[in-house]
C-alpha cells in the first residue's frame, strides 16, 4: 500500500512539474498574411520546423492580408502583442519605417542574400523572398491578353478584371506604386479612372480576389507571375497564363522583422536566422509561389 502510494505520488509530481514547464514555456507571438499561413502556404511547414529547433511555441495570427497586418501593429505600438512581423514587402517598408516599429538586426546569414534584394541597410527588415506582380487570365476565356499596362482599358475587359485594396493588401499597394512607375505622379490618376469600368471588384486581400478567379466568377486576376506554375504543379493544367508585358512586370519582396518591445528577444533572432535557412528558403517555391532569397 505504501509503495503504491509512493507511486501515486511520483506520477502526479511529474504531472505537476510538466504542466509547470508548459505555462513557462517561451511562447513567440507572429503576426503574419492569411495566405501565408494557409493549409496550403509555407506556414505550417516552417512554423513546425521552427518549434523542433528553438524549445519554444509559436502562436501565429494571421488576421488578413498584409496591410491589415501591418496596421494592427501600427495600433498596437505602445503596448506591442507579436514579436516578429512575417511578410511585409517593399511598398509597405517605408511607412513600417515611419512608425519606428522595429528592433533592427543583422542575421549572420544575410550576407548571403544578393545585395538587390536587401532594401534596408539599417537591418531593421530583412528579405525572406520575392516574386513580380502579374495579371493571370484564364486562357479558356481570354482570347487575346493584354501586353501591357494600357491594354488593359480596352473596352473588351469590362467588368473582367479583379484587383486588390491598396489601403489593405500588398499585391494591391504594389499595383498603385507601379502604375505611378509607369506613368509618374502626374498621370496614374487618370489610368486608374480609365481602368475602373473594366474592374468588377477590388477585394481586400488576394486570396478573396483569386478565389474568385479560380471560381470561374472573373477571368483576370491581379496576382504573380509564379501563380500558373501553382496549377500546373497542382492541377497538371496550363488553362491560367500570365500575360506577359514588354514594359516588364513590378518586383516585390517580402520581409520579416522583429518588433520593437519584444520580451524574446534572443528567440526573434533565431527566427530571422531560420528565415534564411535552408529549411525554411527551400519551402517557398512550392508552397508561397515566391523565388527564395538564397539558392541552397
Amino acid at each position: 500500500m505504501k509503495n503504491r502510494f509512493i507511486y501515486i505520488l511520483i506520477v502526479f509530481s511529474f504531472a505537476f512539474i510538466f504542466n509547470i514547464m508548459k505555462l513557462t514555456a517561451i511562447e513567440l507571438s507572429i503576426y503574419t498574411y492569411n495566405s501565408f499561413n494557409s493549409e496550403w502556404g509555407p506556414g505550417p511547414i516552417v512554423f513546425k520546423k521552427f518549434e523542433k529547433i528553438c524549445d519554444c511555441t509559436l502562436k501565429v495570427i494571421s488576421p488578413g492580408d498584409s496591410g491589415v497586418v501591418l496596421n494592427r501593429v501600427i495600433l498596437e505600438k505602445e503596448n506591442p502583442r507579436a514579436d516578429i512581423l512575417l511578410g511585409l514587402n517593399n511598398s509597405e517598408i517605408e511607412k513600417s519605417f515611419h512608425y519606428n516599429l522595429w528592433e533592427p538586426y543583422r542575421s549572420k546569414i544575410l550576407s548571403r542574400v544578393p545585395d538587390h534584394l536587401i532594401l534596408d541597410r539599417e537591418n531593421r527588415v530583412t528579405p525572406f523572398d520575392y516574386g513580380f506582380l502579374a495579371f493571370v487570365y484564364d486562357s479558356q476565356k481570354i482570347d487575346n491578353p493584354p501586353k501591357n499596362l494600357n491594354d488593359l482599358l480596352d473596352i473588351s475587359y469590362k467588368k473582367k478584371i479583379v484587383i486588390q485594396n491598396p489601403k489593405t493588401s500588398s499585391p494591391g499597394l504594389s499595383m498603385l506604386h507601379w502604375t505611378i512607375a509607369e506613368f509618374g505622379e502626374k498621370n496614374f490618376i487618370n489610368f486608374w479612372k480609365k481602368l475602373k469600368p473594366n474592374l468588377l471588384a477590388v477585394t481586400d486581400g488576394w486570396s478573396a480576389a483569386y478565389g474568385m478567379f479560380t471560381r470561374g466568377e472573373i477571368p483576370i486576376v491581379l496576382s504573380y507571375v509564379t501563380s500558373p506554375a501553382y496549377h500546373l504543379e497542382h492541377e497538371k493544367t496550363e488553362r491560367y497564363q500570365v500575360a506577359h508585358f514588354k514594359e516588364g512586370h513590378y518586383r516585390q519582396v517580402e520581409f520579416g522583422g522583429i518588433i520593437k518591445g519584444t520580451k524574446n528577444l534572443e528567440i526573434a533572432k533565431d527566427f530571422i536566422d531560420f528565415m534564411l535557412s535552408e529549411e525554411f528558403q527551400n519551402v517557398i517555391p512550392l508552397s508561397n509561389w515566391m523565388f527564395p532569397v538564397i539558392e541552397y
